[in-house]
């Protein structure tokens, strides 16, 4: 069990004013010679070829020490980028070989987030790991308590979570300005498909049988980590690895984790007490082309808000909620791309994927509305550096994963009930799904031999 010191964020975001903190680094207590805290930390990225390559230069301005890849090719940019950083294949050779690295950032995909994220704690590092933190329930709740028992820095990619719309939503639902929230809507209307090429029968997905060349560079095994192993095909990597089950975690684990972050934290949502799901194009091998996955929560107690109303969270993947009455016609739905919805018994709040631009709709009660003073602290720096400013300073940032490894499990469980396209109840003390033996195989994967967490 996690306790409640985990699942929930005492301080929203409190490493944004806490540059006077001088608690070192682990790695800098054990080690003699390492730079102070107040000088630059020596940090490693693992899988720089995409998002993580952005995610590194962030952090340009410390030591970019190591780099590694699977695939030298694809990352290619930030090996000519950073050209001093010594490069990798294999991340524990790195891990084992190089004693000055102080943390990492990890933007590989989704299944090997968790392995080489617990590698990395259990050695001391403080580590940035992308969204969605974790491949299953299970993983996400070790991280946090391994995180926690090592003393590291943590925190998941989820750059909202550092935004000014994120603890304005947090300050307005608080303070009441929209009354009793029992119920939100959130969503993204993009779809992965077709997923890197058109194997269609029967309108439903089927694995490529076809198998290509490997690439100059890659590292096919190690790219596959502890998933089955397949044959490679570039609709897995580069292309679209989120689409498959094997790999990834479909939309839910990408823009779920953004835009589920705020009513997660807004809500003190913690764990649902079921999950249901109503999915179009469901399959074996991929993620379904679309559906709509409803989530429950009971009523719960916070040690600063109190009591908390039961709360029903529904997510639309690959589609748009219904629209409000209350937004005036010519006015967008959230973002381009999703947004969410919080429904109070005083009026509603309209927000952006990532929290952004929270607004009270429709306009005159937005106009009408008496909002809060500015009570959180608020990040002042990049989503990154602000998790390096807590790494020197000892504070934890808002996504760590004591916060950040109970909203992954949310969003993985609702993987779980999308791949039985059902309703699961869920028993977060014992990690089990009550109503569904057969469930439970998601819950907790099986590794490939010679893998573990």
């Amino acid at each position: 069990m996690v306790s409640n010191e985990i699942t929930r964020r005492g301080l929203m975001g409190a490493a944004a004013g806490a540059a006077a903190m001088t608690i070192l680094p682990s790695s800098v207590i054990s080690a003699p010679g390492k730079t102070a805290p107040s000088d630059k930390l020596n940090i490693a990225g693992i899988g720089v070829g995409g998002m993580g390559f952005g995610n590194i230069r962030s952090v340009r301005s410390q030591n970019i020490v190591a780099l590694c890849d699977v695939d030298h090719k694809c990352a290619a940019g930030a090996f000519k980028t950073f050209p001093k950083a010594k490069a990798y294949k294999d991340y524990r050779i790195m891990l084992e070989k190089q004693k000055d690295i102080d943390a990492v950032i990890i933007a590989t995909p989704d299944h090997t987030h968790a392995v080489i994220s617990m590698a990395a704690i259990k050695l001391g590092k403080h580590v940035f790991t992308q969204k969605p933190l974790t491949h299953d329930v299970y993983e996400a709740r070790m991280l946090a308590v391994e995180a926690k028992k090592a003393g590291v820095i943590t925190a998941m990619g989820i750059q909202g979570n550092s935004g000014e719309g994120h603890r304005l939503l947090n300050e307005w639902i608080w303070a009441g300005v929209i009354g009793e929230v029992r119920s939100v809507d959130a969503w993204c209307s993009l779809s992965y498909y077709p997923p890197g090429h058109a194997y269609w029968s029967s309108k439903l997905l089927r694995r490529p049988k076809e198998t290509p060349a490997l690439p100059d560079g890659l590292d096919w095994d190690l790219w596959i980590g502890p998933a089955p192993m397949r044959p490679y095909h570039w609709t897995y990597h580069p292309k679209t690895w989120r689409s498959w089950w094997d790999f990834g975690s479909g939309m839910m684990g990408d823009r779920g984790a953004h835009t589920l972050d705020s009513a997660f934290d807004a809500l003190r949502l913690g764990a649902p007490s079921s999950v249901s799901a109503t999915s179009m194009g469901l399959n074996p091998d991929t993620h379904p082309l679309a559906g709509i996955m409803t989530f429950k929560f009971p009523e719960r107690t916070d040690p600063k808000l109190g009591k908390l109303p039961p709360v029903t969270v529904t997510w639309y993947d690959g589609l748009r909620p219904p629209r409000p009455m209350e937004l005036e016609d010519g006015r967008m739905l959230g973002g381009r791309e999703g947004g969410l919805v919080f429904n109070g018994s005083k009026g509603k709040i309209m927000a952006g994927v990532y929290g952004g631009s929270p607004m009270i709709i429709p306009e005159t009660a937005r106009k009408a509305a008496k909002y809060p003073d500015k009570t959180l602290p608020r990040v002042r720096t990049s989503h990154e550096m602000n998790w390096v400013s807590c790494c020197k300073s000892g504070e934890l940032p808002g996504a760590h994963f004591g916060y950040s490894g109970p909203l992954t499990e949310m969003t993985v469980l609702g993987n779980v009930a999308r791949r039985l396209d059902t309703r699961i109840l869920w028993d977060p003390e014992n990690l089990k799904v009550t109503n569904n033996a057969k469930a439970n195989q998601y819950v907790k994967k099986e590794y490939r031999k010679g893998w573990s967490l």
